[in-house]
């Protein structure tokens, strides 16, 4: 049987143990397909993800920035691009031709109204026990909690970000 996964709050972390996991899953030989919601700027796991043959991921082709600073045609493109992606990954775990699905900041995506909310629900709702589902992100829902077999909340105590220092490659991107 597999099971629901969810990393939230509001620490740094949370896409982290998502591919610590996902590492450890392609390492076992199961297929991971990786989709990143709101993603678009380079960040560096994704070089290392790439010499992985077990994974696969989906992101924006481009940084929109964040929510606030989007247009509104900004947010249409992000959302059709959100929605072509889980569709896809929808697709995949339904066929069996992936073992784990990772949705990162799929709550981000979710809260803003920047992805087809009722297909989110049937990934998250519809999961065949074959697939093995983790989310990541801020302010999941009660319903998700709720459905989910382990939820990993991590909190920020302290971040040099609060001091002025900027992400750092290998770091933070």
């Amino acid at each position: 049987m597999s099971c629901t996964h969810i990393y939230c709050g509001d620490g740094k972390g949370k896409t982290t143990a998502a591919l610590g996991l996902a590492v450890r899953a392609a390492g076992a030989g199961l297929r991971v397909h990786i989709v990143q919601i709101l993603k678009g700027s380079p960040s560096s796991e994704l070089e290392s993800l790439k010499l992985l043959p077990n994974i696969t991921v989906e992101r924006l082709d481009k940084n929109y920035g964040f929510f606030s600073a989007m247009s509104d045609e900004d947010k249409r493109s992000v959302t059709e691009r959100h929605d072509e992606m889980l569709r896809d990954a929808f697709r995949k775990m339904s066929d069996g031709d992936v073992d784990m699905l990772i949705i990162d900041e799929l709550f981000a995506g979710y809260n803003y109204g920047l992805l087809d909310t009722a297909l989110a629900d049937r990934i998250v709702f519809e999961r065949p026990d074959s697939c093995e589902l983790v989310l990541t992100g801020r302010d999941p829902s009660e319903r998700y909690l709720a459905a989910a077999d382990y939820i990993s909340e991590i909190k920020a105590v302290r971040h040099p970000y609060e001091k002025g220092l900027k992400a750092r490659k290998g770091i933070e991107y």
